[in-house]
């Protein structure tokens, strides 16, 4: 996790500041990366195959006879409610999987405050209206030996 280098030296000290949390950088690019992956894995993997497989059951029980067919509806509300319910626990299945992949990057999401829209802003409560003006610890030493110099 490198910060890419500019002439000014505002520059570098914001591309350095994106991410404060604690002593950590964790910049927005690796947080996208890692929220995309886990979207796009616990559809596949879990999400997908659970709600077919949902939906391949049920219908099973439906044409044994084991569940009835509504009058009016037929085979399909079962059917919906099966799909749904197997795409929401294949969704929540991964969530320790995916909040392993935050932990691994250094810092901890699902956590109050942690929403993928607040990616640009620091994270917690008291930091939910406007952008945080935190600095951490290296980066404040940093800009102070910069600008006694």
């Amino acid at each position: 996790m490198t910060s890419q280098t500019s002439e000014t030296p505002e520059a570098d000290n914001a591309a350095e500041r994106k991410f404060p949390l604690g002593d950590k950088h964790v910049h927005r690019e690796d947080v996208k990366r890692i929220f995309r992956e886990c979207q796009e894995e616990s559809f596949w993997y879990r999400a997908l195959p659970l709600s077919i497989g949902s939906l391949a059951i049920t219908g099973g029980l439906i044409y044994k006879g084991v569940l009835l067919p509504s009058k009016r509806f037929g085979p399909f509300p079962k059917l919906a409610v099966a799909g749904i319910l197997g795409y929401i626990l294949g969704k929540a299945s991964y969530m320790r999987t995916c909040r392993d992949k935050f932990q691994r990057l250094g810092f901890e999401p699902f956590r109050p405050g942690f929403r993928p829209g607040s990616w640009g802003r620091c994270f917690g409560p008291e930091h939910r209206t406007g952008h945080c003006h935190h600095v951490c610890k290296d980066c404040e030493k940093k800009q102070t030996t910069t600008s006694t110099e």
